[in-house]
């Protein structure tokens, strides 16, 4: 990768690959949540994911060049974290978990696209940079909604069941597995 095109292809492979990791981690993830406002979520974002792989494609297009991946490891690095999550955290942790896995996602999706935004109107490819900017900005106002909801919700909620299944045995705290689930506030 000598210039800033090439750069500029190479990530386009990448991008078209991490979004691919994420459309199939984002079903496993909704499967398992409770909070229907979180699961709602990861149902829209999976619909956002494939938009954002058509703009990879379509900047594919633009550049005469046949859509292909490359292995992103940094996607896979997220992915498998998120995959640890539904693994090992406790019901009571599970919401709490997802969702900030998924945050992790949003983050690096919000760099790579507008690193590709900015490299698209370098590079003169125009109307790649509009939608790129336009998927930096969506996965931007999706971790913002996160946020909002792990602050009001999702948080609050695996703490206090947390809080709920701590006993008291010869006066050390001992914290107890529980099967409560979590739900959206009304």
């Amino acid at each position: 990768m000598r210039t800033l095109a090439d750069l500029y292809y190479h990530m386009l492979q990448d991008v078209l690959h991490a979004e691919k990791q994420a459309l199939k981690l984002l079903p496993k993830l909704a499967r398992k949540v409770s909070n229907d406002e979180l699961k709602t979520m990861l149902a829209h974002d999976r619909e956002a994911i494939a938009a954002r792989i058509g703009a990879v494609e379509e900047g594919f297009e633009a550049l005469g060049k046949r859509a292909k991946t490359v292995p992103c490891e940094a996607m896979k690095g997220l992915v498998d974290e998120a995959e640890e999550v539904l693994e090992d955290a406790d019901e009571t942790a599970l919401d709490a978990g997802v969702l900030a896995a998924v945050q992790a996602i949003k983050h690096y999706e919000i760099t790579r696209f507008g690193t590709l935004s900015s490299w698209a109107m370098q590079t003169g490819q125009n109307a790649a940079q509009a939608q790129f900017q336009t998927c930096a900005d969506a996965c931007r106002k999706m971790d913002e909604d996160l946020t909002r909801l792990a602050e009001a919700d999702v948080n609050v909620d695996a703490d206090a069941a947390e809080s709920e299944n701590v006993d008291t045995k010869g006066g050390k705290a001992v914290t107890t597995k529980s099967k409560v689930k979590s739900s959206a506030k009304a």
